[in-house]
């Protein structure tokens, strides 16, 4: 637990709420932490799913540091600043073997939205407000969002958030597949842990194999990916999961998956 970030446990899920007044913007700082702590989670066999979530109530993440974008001008350096912080941070999410649910409330913005997308599923409350508004400082999106948005709601639509960088409601971010579902503001925590918690009662190994083959192949040709969805089938068969996962459906009784 750092100074921008806090944990809480909820049985086998990880609650993270980042909290940096007023708007949780994501400081070189936070991004650190936030980048620790999810490495400490998931090396941790106890946790199987995790919930991000904003502290507060104006905004799950109204994007970056903007204070710190003089200092990145002026390192003159790809891999200073927020924006290189943001990218690892989402290829990090997806890379590792804990799912990852998101929980947007009010303001999500640049960066925040751009970590959203990283996360495996989006809860958002109906009054949620999402965009990227560098265009409008003159700037793109320099955390994945040129890259994970069109892939997400298509390149239209992408190209409608990018360069106009006006604001989406929530209807029309759940209308676009930008997030998987809406809920009263009030409603928002109990839903994502409800997803979470169902992640959290699969096994483990499965999940981890799952998200393999989200993150390898999304981009392959269809012959290809099957190829490797075969693969991943076997893998899963072949584990200590997979027999129990078997075994308990045919002997009627609740699985005790082990992430073996």
């Amino acid at each position: 637990m750092g100074e921008h970030i806090g944990t809480e446990h909820d049985g086998r899920v990880a609650v993270l709420t980042i909290t940096n007044p007023p708007m949780n913007q994501l400081s070189a700082a936070l991004l650190a932490e936030l980048e620790a702590e999810l490495d400490r989670l998931d090396a941790d066999d106890g946790c199987r799913a995790i919930v991000l979530r904003g502290g507060g109530e104006r905004a799950f993440v109204a994007g970056a540091d903007i204070k710190e974008f003089p200092a990145m001008r002026d390192a003159a350096s790809d891999e200073a600043g927020s924006a290189r912080g943001i990218q690892r941070l989402g290829l990090r999410i997806e890379a590792g073997r804990t799912p990852v649910v998101v929980a947007i409330q009010g303001y999500c913005l640049g960066g925040g939205l751009e970590l959203a997308m990283a996360c495996d599923v989006r809860i958002c409350s109906e009054d949620a407000k999402l965009g990227q508004p560098e265009i409008k400082l003159g700037l793109i999106p320099g955390g994945g969002g040129t890259q994970r948005l069109p892939r997400l709601v298509g390149p239209g639509r992408a190209a409608l958030m990018n360069l106009g960088g006006e604001f989406v409601d929530a209807p029309t971010a759940l209308a676009w597949g930008l997030v998987e579902q809406t809920v009263p503001r009030a409603e928002l925590d109990e839903a994502a842990l409800a997803i979470a918690r169902s992640f959290a009662s699969r096994s483990p190994y499965a999940i981890a194999v799952a998200r393999e083959l989200a993150r390898t192949t999304r981009d392959l040709p269809l012959e290809e990916g099957l190829r490797l969805e075969a693969d991943g089938f076997r893998r899963c068969l072949a584990s200590e999961d997979g027999a129990e996962g078997v075994g308990a459906f045919i002997e009627k009784r609740e699985p005790n998956f082990t992430g073996r």
